[in-house]
Parts: structure tokens; sequence; C-alpha cells
């Protein structure tokens, strides 16, 4: 079948073209073409998904009978979607658990009994909850909504993961949180892709809290097994949360995938039943960190244009020396 992707060159978009390759549809993907071209043997379509004209423009010679949406970030790109692609068959809409009223902190229950943002916001959940309505509005049966939440694997540009590797692999002494049995669920990019695409083939409608499953692994599990993988001597030294916080240590950004005490309890606790019954799998925690750390020694660290207005990710190394220097001083 024809499948456009929207997105397509980078990180989760990329997985899903060469799935929808694997099954043998003809793949288009529709970017700014700001970000590479796509694989081989896939039509490279361009335009800016803010303007009205461009999908219908792009679109005027090739009618996709199956879309994947992995790129929708504004409420004018979701009206556009919704007015150019109303037709089509399926529509998998990748949306997040930012979308819900209370997450972060959770816990979130099933699909329909939580509720969305339905404010006005100009921001990251609201208009994720915003473009599920509108886009699904117009699509109607058929359309999915995938409510992802934390993507990791190969080509992995927000490089969470991927600076935990580096920093890890250096080996010596790493600051970590004193937090290290904090739950975390994750979900393999590859895994979320072809279960996206099998989705759309087969016209699954409705909400899927599409991430990894409640009590997947820890945080110290997962830094465990980025240990394992590099064959680093590193050693953890944990840092209680409130001398973290007191050195503006920020979570999830200086200390990727760490979450204060408050969060961390229930931002996991997320009930994916629907994703399990609907096919979507998870892959062994420890084949997705070697990937990705294959993938990084192959690739080096990947540009981070398409996240320019977050914050870099990682500890400074002037602000882990003095954590360090503060916890030998420590009585």
């Amino acid at each position: 079948m024809r499948l456009l992707v929207l997105g397509g060159t980078h990180f989760l978009g990329r997985h899903v073209v060469a799935a929808a390759l694997a099954r043998g549809h003809d793949v288009a993907t529709f970017t700014r073409g700001v970000s590479g071209a796509p694989p081989e043997g896939v039509r490279a379509l361009h335009g800016d998904r803010d303007d009205p004209d461009a999908l219908p423009r792009a679109l005027a010679d090739w009618a996709p009978e199956l879309v994947v949406d992995t790129s929708c970030q504004t409420r004018a790109a979701a009206r556009n979607a919704a007015a150019a692609l109303a037709g089509v068959s399926g529509y998998a809409f990748v949306s997040s658990l930012n979308a819900y009223r209370g997450w972060p902190p959770g816990p979130v229950g099933r699909e329909d009994d939580e509720p969305t943002w339905d404010t006005d916001e100009d921001d990251y959940g609201p208009n994720k909850a915003y473009a599920e309505r509108v886009i699904g509005a117009a699509v109607g049966e058929g359309f999915l909504t995938a409510r992802a939440g934390l993507i990791v694997g190969p080509w992995d540009d927000v490089h969470r993961l991927g600076w935990w590797l580096e920093r890890i692999a250096r080996g010596d002494r790493v600051v970590v949180p004193d937090a290290l049995e904090q739950p975390i669920a994750v979900v393999d990019a590859r895994d979320l892709a072809s279960w996206l695409v099998t989705a759309v083939e087969q016209g699954v409608s409705g909400a899927v809290n599409a991430t990894g499953p409640t009590g997947m692994t820890t945080l110290g599990g997962l830094l465990d097994v980025c240990r394992e993988v590099t064959g680093s001597d590193a050693e953890w030294v944990p840092v209680p949360e409130a001398d973290l916080l007191a050195a503006d240590v920020q979570p999830w950004v200086h200390l990727p995938l760490w979450l204060p005490r408050g969060v961390a309890r229930t931002a996991w606790d997320v009930d994916t039943t629907r994703a399990r019954e609907l096919g979507l799998t998870t892959r062994p925690l420890v084949e997705t960190v070697a990937d990705t750390w294959s993938w990084l020694q192959v690739s080096g660290r990947p540009p981070l244009a398409r996240m320019a207005q977050l914050a870099e990710p990682g500890l400074p190394a002037e602000l882990e020396a003095s954590l360090l220097a503060r916890h030998d001083q420590a009585p």
C-alpha cells in the first residue's frame, strides 16, 4: 500500500520507514528536507507542515492510503494534516503521555479513563492532545493515537541514553542520584515502529499507551546494563537528591532519565494492557542498550538540531567534579 511517513529521517520516523519498506509498502516521507534524505527507494516529499498548502502540493501526484505521523508538533500542523489526509484508511499518530493532564507524575490508568489536555495553552502536551482530537475527528475509523513514553534505541538524537553510555564508558567515578531503585519504563524505537506499521495496516483505532511495561527495570538496572555493555569499570557515586538540587542539577537534563522521588514513584506506573493486547512487544533491555552503543561507536554523537530548543543533556564535567569533591569531604 502507499504509506506516508510524516517525518521519516530522524529517530522514530527512520525506523518506521524501515519497517514499512520491510513490509513491502510504497513509502514516501514528508519533511522539511533539512535533515538528510530517506533511504533509497523512498519518495522524498518536502514542505513545512505549518503551511496549509504544503501537504496538498506535495501529494498532488501521489495519494497515500496509510499514514504514520511522527512529527506533529504544532496546532497548525495538526489542522493541515486533518484537512489534507482525512480520506486515508489508516492513520497512526504518535502522541505522548504528556497529552494526559495528570502526567507526570501519574499514574496513568486505562486510556479511556484518563483526561487529556483541553486547554488553548501552546505547550507540548496540550498540543499533542489537540492534534489527537483534530486529526482523529477528520479521519474517523482507523485513527490510532499512540501515547508514547520514553523511546530509546539506535539513531536516538535526543541523546539521553547515549550520554549515559558515553559517560559510563569513560569509567572512573560517576555521579548518580541516590535513587537507583526508582522504576523506569522504555520502549525500543524499532519495536514501536514495527508495531505502528502493523497497527495502521490493520486499521486499529483509539488511544494506546505505547510504552514499556510497568516494572520492566529501574534506573539503577538500566545504568548497570550500560556498564555491562560498555565493559566499563565505572564506580557509582550516589549523591542525595537534596544535594543534587542544591547544586542546581536539573532532573532529566543534567542527569538524564532521573526524576525527583515525588514524580518517579508513579511516572512509569502506566497501564499498557491494551498495547500488549494489540501486539506491542518489548525486546530485552540489554539488546536495546547494546545496539545503541554499537550505533554510537560507528556513527558518533548525533546532532541535536531537532531538539535545539531543549537544554543540552548531561552533567557538565566541572559540576560532576564539584559534586565528587563534596562527596569526598562529607563526614
